[in-house]
């Protein structure tokens, strides 16, 4: 009996000790808003202005599980699944795939980082957007139409990630995204590399992302999409909005962003730069937008953030591109819990020159605020949001 006893024991506790090495997490984000736009084209020609409900205002829609296993002497197997999908009706976001936000499975390592492969979001996001007000009141902060994924529009298909340890503050993070084209190993391809450094009240990152495109999107009465028979490149279609629709025909694109952040009391200050080209194609020049960002936030009490922040975007394509886009938001968000607050947020942008119209010639620059691709039929745009996340 005593040894039957032992012996249920033992099983009992390595058992016990087995599920604690393993770990499943379930989490997700709910966020929507009620919306007023001014100046959206109507179906009859002329502009006027709309109340909609937009998603993912602060946060992205999405649910997600994520796990690790430790396999000893500081190694851990890791996965990480997360679906992105719309709130106001329940359907998929990231062109119908399960898990269109992240997809990936790897190995970490305390004393020498982790690697992983799958769908996932290049170094840039990770390190830099959260220096950038897009970490704090999102979307009607980001850049216009979204030109520098400052708000982590685009993700990346069949990449490779490494991140570094933290040394003392400092980290650093590289990617490559394989092409999977027969013959060309660049055609498709992704690669990019970011570093990161904070210490105190002080936060530096910076990097550095390319994506090859090939010829292949085409522009088609609803937008534009992959043309027909071509391979698919490892990055999302970037062309969502007017501002950059025009150049779907470019081989390439490239981007460099940098950001920092001072705490200074209870205020949060900071700045961003990016400078994003995207490479000559059939249909339109090479063209670059050069981007500066300032912001303030102020915490008078720790349940309330208010900010302000301009943002400056300059297009150079030659004659087809030279516009011009300032924008202003306001944002004030108040937190019921760590789980549950309230937002409300005033965006207005106002855009002149010219822009790439996707035949070879150009166009009137018109206004789209952030990464909402609620493009407006004239140069000026207003968005007031007034919106709720819980967060699980």
């Amino acid at each position: 009996m005593k040894i039957k006893f032992l012996t249920t024991l033992a099983c009992s506790t390595l058992a016990t000790a087995a599920q604690a090495q393993s770990s499943v997490t379930l989490y997700g984000t709910l966020d929507t808003a009620v919306g007023y736009v001014s100046n959206l084209p109507k179906a009859n020609g002329g502009t006027g202005a709309a109340f909609q409900m937009i998603n993912g205002t602060l946060s992205a829609n999405s649910w997600g599980l994520k796990g690790t296993e430790d396999l000893g002497g500081g190694l851990s197997a890791v996965f990480r699944l997360e679906n992105g999908f719309l709130l106001s009706n329940g359907a998929l976001n990231n062109n119908g795939r399960e898990f269109g936000r992240v997809a990936t499975v790897g190995l970490a390592s305390v004393p020498f980082g982790t690697v992983t492969v799958g769908r996932q979001f290049d170094p840039i996001v990770d390190f830099v957007e959260p220096l950038t007000e897009d970490a704090v009141f999102g979307s009607a902060f980001a850049t216009p139409g979204d030109l520098d994924n400052y708000d982590e529009s685009l993700g990346v298909n069949n990449a490779v990630k490494y991140v570094s340890p933290n040394y003392s503050g400092l980290q650093w993070e590289g990617m490559y995204a394989l092409g999977g084209v027969a013959g060309s190993a660049s055609s498709g391809q992704t690669y990019a590399l970011a570093v990161a450094y904070g210490k105190g009240p002080l936060n530096l990152a910076a990097g550095y992302f390319h994506a090859n495109f090939g010829n292949d999107f085409v522009l088609t009465s609803s937008g534009v999409s992959l043309a027909p028979g071509a391979s698919a490149p490892t990055t999302d279609n970037p062309y969502f909005s007017s501002i950059n629709r025009g150049l779907f025909s470019a081989k390439s694109m490239s981007m460099i962003r940098a950001a920092a952040t001072y705490q200074l009391g209870l205020f949060h200050l900071g700045s961003a730069y990016s400078n994003v080209e995207y490479g000559e194609g059939p249909l339109s020049a090479n063209t670059h937008f050069n981007n500066a960002t300032l912001y303030v936030n102020y915490k008078p009490v720790p349940t309330t953030t208010l900010g302000i922040g301009y943002d400056f975007t300059k297009g150079d394509g030659g004659a087809q591109t030279d516009a011009t886009y300032n924008q202003v938001g306001l944002g004030a968000d108040y937190s019921f819990s760590r789980s549950t607050d309230v937002y409300t947020l005033v965006a207005y942008q106002k855009a002149s020159g010219r822009t790439a119209n996707g035949t070879g010639g150009s166009m009137a620059a018109t206004a789209s605020i952030g990464s909402y691709g609620l493009d407006a039929g004239k140069d000026s745009q207003t968005m007031v949001l007034l919106g709720m996340r819980h967060q699980f």
